[in-house]
């Protein structure tokens, strides 16, 4: 991993950032950058030996924030509903924030897989080079709109200012500290239905222990243009399949509810081709990796 940086790591206490802050902390000088709203999440982070700073991407103000550090890792986004908030915070924030570290060797900016245009093939795997579209549609949910702008400004940091930049699409990532599973995995516990737009409905999940081993590899991957890449699972697993698995865990039946929305993405399946050639193969099944968040939140009821 890397060792001996100043690294720069906003959201540190989302439930990506957070794994990442700690696994880099100890060989590396980290500060984190957030809103820190709730003063709890702050002192955890502190915990992990990294320095904080609230700082909001809306408004932000460098002033007491060091511009000297050797690598950024961008994962804090606004997932508001608001589209004025979404493209300040998530656009221009970003376009401030790889101004102040344009210094740094390379900056990794975490986008999703939802960028794309939806495909009729729920099993469509989505290439880098697929157009992209808003797979938020028709409900008002920005998301997607507003991580094509922040790649787009993240694309043009890259070549304004000479720095390397990695545009990480992000697939269902998962783990202790939560994600989409999860949400199925509760409701499963609390015998209510799961909730799915489609059927079958696949994603690309991701463990946070493979997303913490691939970062180094991701960021060495920088390049100016910038490099675009899918940080998505090798296998694709379906709403439907993780349910029941959920289920058998933890001794219950699995009841599915498919919840149609008309023009919304039937897919979210990242092609991990080029992110393998980069990181190497991902080391955690899904089913492992299920297995292990199910105990970690109901370790009575796991079979």
């Amino acid at each position: 991993m890397l060792s001996g940086e100043k690294i720069l790591v906003t959201g540190p206490g989302g439930r990506i950032a957070y794994g990442l802050a700690e696994t880099l902390a100890p060989d590396n000088e980290v500060w984190g950058i957030a809103r820190f709203s709730d003063p709890a999440s702050r002192a955890e982070v502190e915990g992990l030996g990294v320095t904080t700073r609230p700082i909001d991407l809306g408004d932000p103000d460098f002033a007491d924030l060091p511009s000297d550090f050797t690598y950024l890792l961008h994962i804090a986004a606004d997932f508001g509903e608001d589209y004025e908030r979404g493209l300040r915070v998530n656009a221009e924030g970003t376009g401030l924030l790889l101004s102040h570290c344009r210094r740094a060797k390379a900056a990794l900016v975490m986008s999703t897989v939802t960028v794309y245009k939806p495909h009729p093939d729920p099993f469509h795997a989505f290439c880098e080079s697929d157009p992209i579209g808003d797979a938020g549609l028709p409900a008002p949910k920005p998301y997607s709109i507003v991580k094509i702008a922040e790649e787009a400004v993240a694309r043009y940091c890259a070549r304004e200012f000479g720095l390397p930049v990695t545009i990480a699409r992000m697939g269902s990532a998962y783990g202790d500290r939560g994600g989409l599973p999860l949400w199925h995995l509760r409701a499963i516990a609390e015998g209510k239905p799961v909730v799915a737009r489609w059927d079958p409905l696949p994603y690309s999940p991701i463990h946070y222990d493979d997303i913490n081993a691939q970062v180094e590899a991701l960021i060495d991957a920088a390049s100016t243009p910038a490099t675009i890449v899918n940080w998505a699972g090798d296998v694709p697993v379906t709403v439907q399949e993780w349910s029941k698995y959920f289920g058998e865990l933890l001794g219950v039946e699995a009841e599915m509810q498919v919840d149609v929305v008309p023009g919304a993405s039937v897919g979210s399946v990242g092609e991990h081709t080029k992110r393998s050639s980069i990181t190497g193969p991902c080391q955690v099944d899904w089913r492992d990796g299920f297995r292990a968040m199910a105990a970690h939140y109901f370790p009575d009821r796991v079979r």
